[in-house]
This record gives structure tokens, C-alpha cells and sequence, in this order.
């Protein structure tokens, strides 16, 4: 199983939203309002630095638990759906998952996701 977070912009999260619905197999996805800040801080697009304190910037961390075999899609249809070719678009991060348990069930494995 693979973990797909990433990092969109806020007016972006209706179009990764609607094209990942179209991914057949997808069972679902987390969606948190982050802040933060990345290349850009201390330079002035926004973000400014004052006596060592930032301005943070909202961005929407999307994150999803699927079969190995789908992270591929997942990640090309949010890079799809979420750029906008301006610096900021946000950052696609995969990692393993090493076991999943269903709470409701006691299942465990593949078959959670």
C-alpha cells in the first residue's frame, strides 16, 4: 500500500476532488486546511518575514491510502488537476504504508484500503 499526501492549493481542491472521483478503485481520501511555507519565504510573493516570524500560506493537504498499483494515477491525476503552472502549485509526497487495520472489522491488510 502506498500514502499520497499532498499539498494543493485551496482553489484547486474542486478539481483534484472531481478527478479523483473518476479514478475507478479510489475508496476515498482525508482532506486537512494546512498553513505553511516553502522556496518563497523571505522573498516578497506574499510571504514576508519579520524578526524571524512568517506569514504562512494556506494550502490543502490531501491525503490517500491506496494499493500499490494505483499510486501512479493517484499522483499523475492530482499534478494534473492541481496545476496551474505558478510557482506554489504545492508538492506530491508518496510513502509505503506497512500494515492498515480496519477497527470496525479487526481486518487487516490490503483489503482495508
Amino acid at each position: 500500500m502506498k500514502e499520497v499526501k499532498a499539498y494543493i492549493k485551496p482553489h484547486k481542491l474542486s478539481d483534484v476532488t472531481l478527478a479523483l472521483h473518476k479514478v475507478e478503485g479510489l475508496t476515498g481520501m482525508s482532506v486537512v486546511d494546512v498553513r505553511g511555507f516553502g522556496r518563497s519565504r523571505g522573498e516578497n510573493e506574499g510571504h514576508r518575514v519579520v524578526a524571524d516570524l512568517v506569514d504562512y500560506v494556506p494550502h490543502v493537504k490531501i491525503e490517500i491510502i491506496c494499493r500499490d498499483e494505483m499510486a501512479e494515477k493517484v499522483i499523475s491525476v492530482i499534478e494534473n488537476a492541481a496545476h496551474t503552472g505558478l510557482r506554489g502549485d504545492g508538492k506530491i509526497y508518496v510513502s509505503s504504508i506497512e500494515a492498515a487495520v480496519r477497527i470496525e472489522t479487526g481486518e487487516r491488510g490490503n483489503t482495508v484500503v
